[in-house]
């Protein structure tokens, strides 16, 4: 039981959890301490900023609220009520502007930065400053994402702090000393890594900005709507600010179990997508003899007609998993009902054995042991899975990299995380989660991270358009392509070659439209109204933030399947209704929430029997190569010139064991060879990495396959 202490604050007595910070106690007696350096997530006050300052009964000197923690009978006066906390506040905040640029007309944090409404709240009226401030050469851009003002920061330290404490990248620094200190890079490198954008929602002056926002709008023109990234299969809850019609910049939107507030630079950075030179807005044709031309929409959806009509096999959809869960319905509703012959090309496995181990993913920071298999990085596959797992070790948990079972069965609370290639990982992990006896333990759980943001919601929907058995047949007549990712896929592309006529629905030129017969506009999962189900198996609500460059495509869905007599409504809600009864349990669109809960699934068992662990790999000479794909890679990035200095750079990632037995030293030029394929690859030494496996982005690793040599 939590011992409770009594706590006076400006004369409103509260009891509060020994230990509570007094920013904490005076918000829980409805009190406001104004705060610029302190900040929960990034861990306990470090007083570096002053503005908390708090008279404390009994102690002859100020104190900073943000370090202090309640103790019984303790008299808390702010500078509400003490006049000396109210000189201490009002200094605190003249020498934090003793330096400050006067430019709130020109900053883009003007209207929505915390020392404008802290100063008119709390500052004084005017300043007896006379002398010249001091200047910075600015803007500079730490990152070609974003800028740094060094005129305008208050050395907080956030900025540093979330750098070493919570991304653990090291990369931000505090230089020089008293009046001349500078937030700076290590070594001036450009700050790089999955997380460096959340410095910039974290900076409480508009020191720390995204350059794609520089200028481009004020407060008072702007919507924030709130949606769900669709980048990964984290599903991280994120504003996306409008104005206009037009996304320009992204902000997290904190969902306590799932993002903690931080969101990667994919995710905050890749928007700018949706406006690309090369997006398709019209549909496009094939035209013999004249390459392709644009058509009107209704020659395009008469053509789809056509070639359904005329497929002589299997209709075969191609899902990329990042389409909504009504958009994979209704394609699977036209595609099970209107045809005789189909199926679904799902961009990875699903499994429904790991929902009896369904866990928030903010579990992870509890745990006592954490697991991760499968030999892809964790952060190039769901970035903000490894943040929890970097809390997970503050913590004091043990991470490990090879199953350990003893580890596992002795701790009150363990994770395991599979994190690999494809096959069969969901059903690998929830085996080892059924054999240590997971099932039912609290704190106990598994989770498998997916490469697409949505492939349990479109498998699921895919399944309960109908339940129609497709006639057996071996030729493909029709291939549907849904989306960019599944047109990026060398396996689709295969069979693309096989089939007789392929549909397209692309947001770019080039991915498909050198091999298919119709290609139809895509859209973003910024420009889409439905639901996505993220690693969890949380449903959660997708807005739009801004109008498509061309129709939706529930809505040329609908008018395509009433041209085969299915009944097919052209609104996510209405579609959502239809598919809710048979796999949500009714659950209406309006309640999935801005900030949904972990529900379970319709008729999920309390306890699902996972398949049988497959059998081990017979040992090989040679390291086994992973080929992985990276976070900062995919159609998206690829249009985004902010984010090219992240793409991955041609390396071989290798275990420390490994490259000592072949004499390799970090950043060597090695050789990387099979069956007389070979290429020359700069080495790393990753931490990660078990012995026996070499680590490359699939952009990288060209032919190679299977079983490689790395040499020297």
């Amino acid at each position: 039981m939590t011992d409770l202490v009594r706590v006076t604050v400006d004369e409103r007595e509260v009891h509060v959890p020994k230990g509570t910070g007094i920013v904490e106690t005076a918000l829980a007696a409805g009190i406001e301490i104004p705060v610029f350096c302190y900040e929960p997530r990034l861990g306990e006050g470090i007083g570096a900023c002053r503005m908390c300052i708090v008279e404390i009964e009994g102690i002859p000197k100020l104190q900073t609220a943000c370090t202090t923690t309640a103790t019984d009978g303790m008299v808390v006066k702010t500078a509400r009520t003490s006049k000396k906390a109210s000189v201490g506040q009002n200094a605190t905040l003249e020498f934090i502007l003793v330096n400050h640029p006067l430019d709130c007309p020109v900053c883009d944090k003007g209207g929505e930065c915390p020392l404008q409404d802290l100063t008119f709240r709390y500052g004084p009226g005017n300043t007896r400053m006379t002398f010249e401030k001091l200047t910075f050469e600015k803007p500079i851009p730490i990152s070609p994402a974003i800028s740094l003002d060094r005129e305008r920061c208050i050395l907080c330290y956030r900025c540093t702090r979330f750098s070493e404490d919570v991304s653990e990248d090291g990369q931000l620094v505090a230089r020089n000393r008293g009046a001349m200190s500078v937030i700076t890079t290590f070594e001036d490198e450009p700050y790089s890594g999955p997380f460096t954008g959340n410095v910039t929602e974290l900076c409480p002056v508009g020191a720390l900005l995204p350059t794609q926002y520089r200028f481009e709008a004020r407060p008072w023109e702007i919507q924030n709507v709130p949606t769900v990234c669709g980048m990964c299969s984290v599903g991280c809850n994120v504003n996306a600010t409008v104005r206009e019609g037009k996304v320009k910049r992204i902000l997290s939107r904190n969902h306590p179990e799932i993002d903690e507030g931080w969101i990667c630079d994919k995710g905050r950075f890749a928007f700018s997508h949706t406006r690309a030179a090369d997006r398709i807005v019209d549909p496009i044709k094939r035209v013999r003899m004249h390459g392709f031309e644009p058509v009107s929409w209704d020659d395009a959806l008469d053509e789809a007609e056509r070639l359904l009509r005329a497929a002589q096999g299997r209709v075969v959809v191609a899902l990329s998993g990042s389409e909504t869960v009504e958009q994979a319905y209704a394609m699977a509703k036209l595609v099970r009902v209107g045809t005789g012959s189909h199926e679904a090309m799902l961009p990875e496995e699903v499994t429904h054995s790991l929902d009896a181990y369904g866990l928030p993913l903010s579990a992870i920071r509890d745990a006592q042991v954490v697991v991760v298999l499968g030999d892809v990085s964790v952060a190039e596959r769901a970035p903000i899975v490894d943040l929890w797992i970097k809390a997970a070790r503050r913590n004091g948990a043990r991470v490990l990299t090879e199953l350990d079972d003893h580890a596992v069965r002795g701790a009150d609370r363990a994770v395991l995380i599979w994190s690999g290639p494809g096959g069969r990982g969901g059903a690998t992990v929830a085996a080892h989660a059924e054999r240590l006896g997971l099932a039912g333990k609290e704190g106990c759980g598994a989770f498998y991270l997916p490469e697409t943001p949505n492939g349990r919601g479109a498998a699921d929907a895919w399944a309960a358009a109908s339940d129609e058995e497709p006639a057996e047949t071996e030729s493909v007549g029709l291939l549907i392509v849904s989306g960019d990712e599944a047109a990026n896929d060398p396996n689709v592309r295969a069979l693309a070659e096989k089939a007789e006529s392929v549909i397209a629905i692309s947001m770019f030129h080039g991915l498909a439209a050198g091999w298919a017969d119709l290609v139809l506009p895509g859209t973003s999962y910024l420009e889409r109204d439905g639901t996505y189900v993220n690693l969890e198996g949380r449903l959660q609500r997708l807005r739009r933030s801004a109008m498509p460059p061309a129709p939706d495509e529930l809505a040329w869905l609908s008018q395509l399947a009433s041209r085969f007599g299915v009944e097919l409504a052209p609104h996510a809600p209405m579609v959502f209704a239809e598919l809710s009864e048979r796999i949500y349990g009714g659950l209406a669109f309006g309640e999935v929430g801005e900030r949904a809960p972990l529900r379970g699934y319709l008729g999920a068992p309390a306890h699902v029997e996972a398949p049988p662990l497959p059998e081990p790999e017979a040992a090989t000479e040679g390291l086994q190569l992973v080929c992985y794909k990276p976070l900062f890679s995919g159609p998206a990035v690829e249009r985004v010139d902010e984010l090219q200095f992240q793409r991955p750079p041609a390396e071989v990632e290798l275990a420390r064991a490994d490259a000592q037995a072949r004499g390799i030293a970090n950043g060597a030029t090695v050789t990387v060879s099979h069956n007389g394929t070979s290429m020359q690859l700069r080495a790393r030494i990753a931490k990660d990495l078990r012995k026996g496996i070499v680590r490359i982005a699939r952009e990288h690793a060209g032919d190679l396959r299977g079983t490689v040599e790395v040499s020297a």
